[in-house]
């Protein structure tokens, strides 16, 4: 199961799921107190900025992102659910949740998981950037910036609420 949160609620999503394993994108600057229940080993941090086009003193999501990310997950054991946060729970995590769909059911449609992903979350608008990285990462051929694009933006709020999706 993958658990999606905002930074907030990290430590509340953690311990109400038992993950093991976290995956952080936020700026590099954020403080972030890792669960003392997450080994360090188990922790990917991703310092990027959620912007879609490249900005002169920030960080845009990049291939080797991409890769590092889905070393990370094809490595998850599933033993434990895994939680993937952001700052808002909203652009970055839902877009990495959204690959990480896609990368561990390589068989899957690119629709049905952006479908599961709204049903799961009314604010869920995932970053552009990350999508198309993945979606050229995992040579979907642009079929998961598609389906993203179908599901449209996700209803405005200051931050998401804490959903999951199973990895089935």
């Amino acid at each position: 199961m993958i658990h999606v949160c905002s930074l907030a609620k990290l430590h509340d999503t953690v311990a109400t799921t038992g993950a093991r394993h976290v995956i952080t994108l936020i700026n590099g600057g954020t403080v972030l107190t890792r669960p003392s229940n997450v080994d360090p080993t188990n922790h990917l941090f991703l310092g990027i900025n959620d912007i879609a086009e490249e900005i002169e003193g920030l960080v845009a999501p990049g291939e080797a992102h991409m890769l590092e990310l889905f070393e990370f997950v094809r490595a998850w054991p599933r033993q434990t659910p895994l939680v993937i946060h952001c700052y808002a729970g909203i652009s970055r995590s839902t877009a990495a949740a959204y690959a990480t769909l896609c990368a561990l059911l390589p068989d899957r449609d690119e629709m049905e998981l952006a479908q599961r992903l709204r049903h799961a979350s009314p604010t869920a608008t995932p970053n552009p950037r990350i999508v198309s990285l993945a979606d050229a990462a995992l040579q979907r051929e642009g079929r998961m910036v598609a389906a993203i694009h179908s599901i449209g933006r996700g209803a405005d709020a200051f931050e998401g609420e804490p959903f999951s999706l199973p990895v089935a």
